[in-house]
């Protein structure tokens, strides 16, 4: 599933597409900003990997500014590849979606927060 740019910073959402099925995410920003303190997407990143047990496969704009690396993470938080430069760049990995699971997603504590999305006529 592709997320996007601020969507990082919404975890419940990408709790949600891993629940739905989602093998991997796609991130896909332009995250070149000065204001922005370095390091802080990047750990959004990985914690979104490990958090919902999913690939994140990251993609920023080569922009000297950036404050989010493209960069490949595994399902248990390793990052596998990452670009933190503003040059142009290839990033490579084989990964196996087989690694991605829902062990801490079948141990979210329902009792204490239910999410709930509606759109085009549903609610989930």
């Amino acid at each position: 599933m592709i997320q996007i740019c601020r969507e990082i910073c919404f975890p419940e959402q990408w709790q949600h597409l891993a629940s739905g099925g989602a093998q991997a995410f796609i991130y896909l920003t332009h995250a070149a900003n000065t204001v922005e303190p370095a390091g802080v997407w990047r750990s959004h990143l990985i914690s979104r990997a490990a958090e919902n047990q999913r690939f994140v496969l990251a993609a920023n704009a080569a922009d000297p500014h950036q404050h989010c690396p493209s960069m490949i993470i595994s399902p248990r938080g390793d990052v596998l590849a990452e670009v933190t430069s503003g040059d142009t760049a290839v990033v490579r990995s084989t990964i196996d979606c087989e690694q991605s699971g829902n062990w801490y997603l079948g141990q979210w504590r329902q009792d204490l927060l239910r999410l709930s999305y509606e759109g085009q006529g549903r609610s989930t």
